[in-house]
């Protein structure tokens, strides 16, 4: 039974969902060495520049910087390394298959323990082109300008 019980966020990829469009999403397990699990227990985790490739049957996350346990000694880990990525066989022939057929890539979105067991969140991602940011922007500005105004006539209506 493991110690720690829910879900806690370690890091997050905040520009993935500006500059891609998310199709799905999975959880996937991770392969890491003691020092790298220390260092995340920590807190300390950057996905901004990370990315999965598919190569074989497996999957590999890199480019994620896991910076060195403070505490390691020379057991400690290099602090971007190919990571392997834990997912089940069906769904890595999926993610396999939607890649090779083109203008898809595999990108973290987030980095957290699930009931004490490191965890990745990958999705199935088309980069957005410029015009698609700004649509985006908009619509979002849009938005709250428009819950604003409720807010507002709701405000003065009372």
């Amino acid at each position: 039974m493991p110690r720690e019980r829910g879900e806690k966020v370690i890091a997050t990829n905040r520009r993935a969902r500006h500059d891609y469009n998310i199709e799905k999403s999975y959880e996937a397990g991770m392969v890491l060495t003691g020092t790298e699990v220390k260092s995340l227990r920590q807190g300390r985790a950057n996905l901004s520049d990370g990315y999965a490739f598919i190569k074989g049957n497996e999957v590999f996350l890199d480019s994620v910087h896991i910076p060195e346990y403070s505490q390691g000694h020379w057991t400690n880990h290099t602090a971007k390394r190919v990571r392997k990525l834990l997912l089940h066989r069906e769904e890595i022939a999926k993610l396999a298959h939607a890649v090779s057929a083109g203008g898809y890539t595999l990108i973290p979105l987030k980095l957290y323990f699930s009931d004490g067991r490191a965890k990745v969140e990958i999705a199935l991602a088309k980069g957005k082109r410029e015009y698609d940011k700004r649509q985006t922007l908009r619509e979002r500005q849009d938005t709250r300008e428009a819950d604003r105004a409720m807010r507002l006539r709701n405000r003065v209506g009372e």
